[in-house]
């Protein structure tokens, strides 16, 4: 046998040999799917009357308007004929060659064999005219309105993105390239890949976004230097170790959102803000919340808000001596932070002087991405879940969040790790991302229930810790900051909120990027700008009509705000003293607690 035979002979014994090991795996895979407990239905997408109702109304459309129906549908048909003749022409021509492709740009589409290759190329256009097609019935639909529409719109666009072409291993060139040149290797590996994930999540798939083994909690993430200097059953709080001779006199205290871990905040030491305030000259306190376990089912908004926002506040104010503390909300902890604030003006409390809100909504009038998810069969299934398991598990989150943005974390990583066979990057804001936490079952059903569906807090008042609270109660100097392009907070929904308090001083910035991205944004980096105006009146685009542009991170304007409200210059204070022994370093024990599956 020749060089060249004895070659190819040993790459297709290769290639059995990975195929072989495939068929091992399977065994494997069949085995952890054999022990998964199945997801309740009701979360894994809407009731029936959603496309039930989506197709009355198209029926009706037929109906009353057949013209323009069948319009559409001959659009389709012609577009998806001559698509067939074009291509079968050129091969009955000779030429292996792509026909005339007229379709957008796509990054998902981006090997040059989706334009070049007759094959590759006839199925991304068939997709395109599929997709254009699917798109056009719905906004055929006249009958389905408001919220039914958004979620046929929502619901449609997932068939849409799961049914490309790339998500399949015979028609994804780039898989098929890479399991040839690894002489299959590559398939092994993205099964090994696969199982893992399911294995690490019970049966669930849960893709993995980042290598989990690059980074350790306290060695190369959250490491800036602090103790652990008070705990309850809800949180530590943790005080930072001062890099300054001197200190503003009004302590900062930062509440994180519980649905994952605080460090977002201090990833590494490039992009913590917790490190860059230290700098700044402030004595930075951080709540590092609990990770709940099923024990928690009856845990709800009241003792987040009195077992853990007042009582930080009020530790931090025995801690330092001082009768006001500045406090900082990100997210759902910036909605409960205005809770907390309604309490404190109806107690005549003045614990805090000013309050900071980080991508926080309090108006969910307009529920924006996540109104698929708020129509009452989501709700009621997660009711049933949490009444079987006593909390709304993190991954059923994670899951939600993810397919908002389903190309960019679902499928696209999918393929890369299952198909590819490709280890996941080392990011250490996607494997903070993974790192979820879960939610008490009776505090998930109050936020969900009272506050997103029902709007209490800005409608009637809501009920809690023996008030009404309403939005109207905050009036202490306030200052906002969103994200131009954040998903899951909008920024004019935030703004809509804001413009609801009674607050004489009032502060609003819109960073660009998104919810972490726009936030996590350090000066050093000078890689996003952001909007500010002097005025906070009109309309969210009569603001931004009026705003003015900054290059770079919002933080140090946010800084001088801050600091004009921190006090006089004292001595620097070490963690902890002789009421507040240190209980431990910093990052604490519980960021380090993993999420109930």
């Amino acid at each position: 046998m020749t060089t060249k035979e004895n070659a190819a002979g040993a790459n297709l014994d290769r290639m059995n040999e990975n195929l072989a090991r495939v068929e091992q795996l399977s065994n494997r895979l069949v085995e952890v799917m054999s022990h998964r407990k199945p997801l309740r239905q009701e979360l894994q997408g809407p009731d029936d009357d959603v496309f039930v109702n989506a197709a009355s109304a198209y029926m009706q459309a037929m109906t009353q308007n057949p013209g323009k129906v069948f319009e559409h549908q001959i659009e389709y048909w012609t577009k998806s004929v001559k698509h067939m003749m074009d291509a079968q022409q050129l091969l009955l021509q000779g030429q292996l060659v792509a026909p005339e492709d007229d379709t957008p740009t796509d990054r998902r589409f981006s090997n040059p064999l989706w334009q070049t290759h007759p094959y590759f190329n006839f199925v991304k256009q068939q997709y395109m005219h599929n997709a254009d097609a699917i798109r056009q019935a719905v906004q055929d639909a006249d009958g389905v309105e408001g919220k039914d529409r958004q979620r046929l719109e929502y619901f449609s666009q997932q068939i849409i993105d799961m049914m490309s072409p790339t998500n399949f291993l015979g028609l994804n060139p780039d898989v098929l390239e890479k399991a040839i040149e690894t002489e299959g290797e590559s398939l092994v590996k993205g099964l090994e890949n696969l199982i893992s994930d399911l294995e690490a999540n019970n049966g669930e798939l849960i893709v993995r976004l980042a290598d989990q083994d690059a980074f350790e909690i306290g060695r190369n993430i959250a490491t800036t230097p602090g103790k652990v200097v008070y705990r309850n059953r809800m949180f530590e709080l943790l005080q930072y170790s001062p890099t300054t001779e001197k200190v503003h006199e009004v302590p900062l205290i930062i509440f994180p959102p519980w649905i994952n871990k605080y460090y977002i905040l201090d990833l590494k030491e490039q992009n913590s803000m917790i490190k860059w305030a230290v700098d700044q000259g402030y004595t930075v306190f951080i709540v590092s919340w609990i990770n709940p376990d099923r024990s928690y089912s009856d845990v709800g908004l009241e003792d987040y808000i009195e077992e853990g926002f007042l009582t930080a506040v009020s530790e931090v104010k025995k801690l330092t001596g001082q009768k006001q503390v500045n406090a900082v909300g990100y997210c759902i902890a910036g909605t409960t932070l205005h809770l907390t604030l309604s309490l404190l003006k109806q107690r005549g409390d003045k614990s805090i002087k000013s309050a900071t809100f980080f991508t926080t909504l309090v108006d969910f009038g307009d529920q924006g991405e996540f109104t698929p998810f708020l129509g009452n069969d989501f709700i009621d299934g997660i009711d049933e879940e949490i009444e079987a398991e006593g909390l709304l598990r993190s991954f059923i989150m994670q899951r939600t969040f993810s397919f908002l943005r389903s190309n960019d974390l679902v499928y696209g990583p999918a393929i890369k790790s299952y198909m590819m066979g490709e280890a996941p990057p080392a990011f250490d804001l996607l494997y903070w991302n993974g790192d979820g936490s879960g939610l008490p079952g009776k505090m998930a059903h109050e936020y969900l229930r009272q506050l997103c569906q029902e709007n209490t807090f800005v409608g009637e008042g809501i009920e809690l810790c023996g008030e009404r609270l309403h939005i109207s109660d905050v009036d202490l100097p306030i200052c906002s900051v969103t994200c131009e392009t954040d998903h899951i907070a909008r920024w004019k929904d935030c703004y809509q909120g804001f413009q609801q308090t009674k607050s004489r001083s009032k502060t609003f910035i819109v960073s660009e990027s998104g919810h972490i991205a726009g936030i996590v944004n350090p000066p050093s980096k000078k890689k996003y700008g952001h909007y500010s105006n002097v005025s906070s009146k009109g309309s969210a685009d009569e603001w931004m009509e009026g705003a003015t542009f900054h290059e770079g991170s919002w933080w140090p304007r946010w800084d001088k705000w801050l600091s004009g409200r921190s006090g006089k210059q004292v001595p620097a204070r070490e963690p902890g003293d002789s009421d507040h022994p240190v209980l431990c370093d910093a990052p604490g024990t519980y960021v380090v607690t993993l999420a109930t599956r």
